[in-house]
């Protein structure tokens, strides 16, 4: 794997959106191939029309598998061959099919090693929704399709913000019965492991929410504070993991007390989702923390609104390429310290931090 140029799969999601759009504005820079070879998983035809709208001048080369990719160009694996009548900003189950055939021929390149990391474009949650995909999302797809099932974690990302949430695609009036104390620590272990090895950082800082406002206020207002997540912390701390709270959400945002903590887990979706967007939608990344396998996505949605008109900002996709890039690598480091702890100790005696 060392000498190998690592390869990052990209599926391209609702082709009525704007992810072919960004893909594409992101791989128009020549700078990416210097770092990885990317890989369209999609429609060569839908790529050729966004490709005509953003007036990119970039040669493609098409292939019907991973196995022919050049690594000098941007290859787009052919998954669909039919033609379909491409409406920007229009939801239909075309498009939602469209974009599954391309998730799942993404997926079983990358459990065949044919790919190295994914990066998955926006879907359309209700067109994608069929007998074959009956998830909420690519989060809980992907933990089924690699067995790691209750094992992962929505993990949001930036520059200096990092947002879990415990519970992620459910309704609302069911999170408070989803909580338990094991579950919590679950989710706080998997957490502080992956800020270990995904982002080499030695004695991560942890920062938890409470679920009701003003963090129960002792019993007051709710009693999942002091009957669960309390006990659920502290069963962690004996296990070496350092978390802090739990803090009411308004105040600890409002008063930017984040910058303190490595991570924040949120106890809900919209609780860590909301201010994570509003401090860094244009920057942020969805990472999928506990897979087996390394895999995020942009921060943001189809954005039907605007797609097909050229204007949306790529930014947020650039940085879900380049954090697949960063967090792979990182976990060939954390297996190679782990295989030899004695190789790591004379790096840490060398002066080399993990961070």
């Amino acid at each position: 794997m060392a000498n190998e140029k690592i390869t990052i799969g990209i599926t391209s999601g609702d082709f009525n959106g704007i992810g072919y759009e960004v893909i594409l504005k992101t791989l128009t820079d020549s700078r990416v191939y210097e770092h990885f070879t990317p890989v369209i998983y999609g429609s060569a035809r839908a790529t050729a029309y966004y490709k005509k709208g953003i007036e990119a001048q970039m040669s493609m080369n098409v292939v019907a598998s991973a196995r022919e990719i050049s690594h000098k160009r941007i290859n787009v694996v052919n998954c669909i061959d039919e033609e379909v009548k491409i409406e920007p900003g229009i939801s239909n189950p075309v498009a939602g099919d469209f974009a599954f055939r391309a998730l799942e021929c993404a997926t079983e390149d990358l459990k065949n090693g044919l790919i190295h990391a994914l990066v998955t474009a926006p879907i359309n949650k209700e067109t994608i929704h069929s007998e074959k995909f009956r998830f909420p999302g690519h989060t809980e797809y992907l933990a089924q399709k690699f067995d790691n099932a209750g094992k992962t974690l929505m993990l949001l990302i930036s520059n200096e913000l990092r947002v879990a949430v415990a519970t992620g695609h459910i309704p609302l009036k069911n999170v408070a019965d989803k909580l338990s104390t094991d579950f919590i620590l679950k989710k706080l272990t998997v957490l502080n492991h992956s800020l270990i090895q995904d982002f080499r950082i030695s004695k991560p800082r942890i920062a938890v929410l409470g679920l009701n406002p003003h963090a129960g206020d002792n019993g007051v207002i709710g009693t999942e504070e002091r009957e669960i997540i309390i006990p659920a912390m502290k069963t962690a701390e004996s296990q070496d993991i350092l978390c802090f709270g739990p803090f009411s959400a308004d105040g600890f945002f409002g008063t930017e007390n984040y910058k303190k903590y490595d991570a924040i887990l949120a106890m809900y979706h919209d609780q860590g989702l909301v201010p994570f967007k509003t401090l860094a939608m244009q920057s942020g990344v969805n990472f999928t923390a506990g897979l087996s396998v390394v895999r995020t996505s942009p921060a943001h949605g189809t954005a039907y609104d605007i797609a097909g008109k050229n204007t949306a900002d790529e930014n947020s996709f650039r940085q879900a390429l380049f954090t697949a890039f960063d967090i792979f690598n990182n976990r060939q480091w954390y297996k190679e310290i782990s295989e030899n702890p004695l190789k790591s100790e004379a790096k840490i005696e060398r002066g080399g931090n993990i961070e």
